[in-house]
């Protein structure tokens, strides 16, 4: 099975770290952490909860259209967050973003992420073809 390279202008590497933003795996896509920059690699509403979540799903989503996948493919979600407040006040914008049957999801807190004004980081895992949603 080969591995492909997903990635796209609008997605950032964290700082220009070396790693992949995605890699598709047969019908498998996996979605390294995305943090809360903006196509320029500018970090999005520091301080801001709800606008950190927004960028990070927003990362996902482009990421996933770039391998020709929607969010409707998410089938595991992995979220790291600095203030589990932050997590527990902004569920709603996963209701944004996502339809029931809503991936499988874990959420751990960190006492801090790659950058000091991060406040989140989302993994995914995408099945293509495979839609929780269909």
């Amino acid at each position: 099975m080969s591995t492909q390279l997903i990635q796209t202008t609008g997605v950032k590497s964290a700082g220009g770290r070396p790693y992949s933003p995605a890699l598709r795996v047969g019908d498998t896509i996996y979605l390294s952490g995305q943090v809360p920059i903006d196509a320029n690699g500018n970090t999005v509403g520091p301080g801001d909860g709800a606008a950190q979540w927004r960028q990070c799903l927003e990362n996902l989503k482009a990421l996933l259209e770039e391998a020709g996948a929607s969010l409707r493919d998410v089938v595991f979600l992995q979220l790291f967050v600095t203030d589990m407040r932050v997590y527990m006040k902004h569920g709603e914008i996963r209701r944004e973003y996502f339809q029931e049957p809503f991936p499988a999801s874990t959420v751990v807190g960190v006492t801090s992420l790659a950058q000091e004004d991060w406040m989140i980081e989302i993994q995914a895992t995408a099945r293509v073809g495979v839609s929780l949603n269909s």
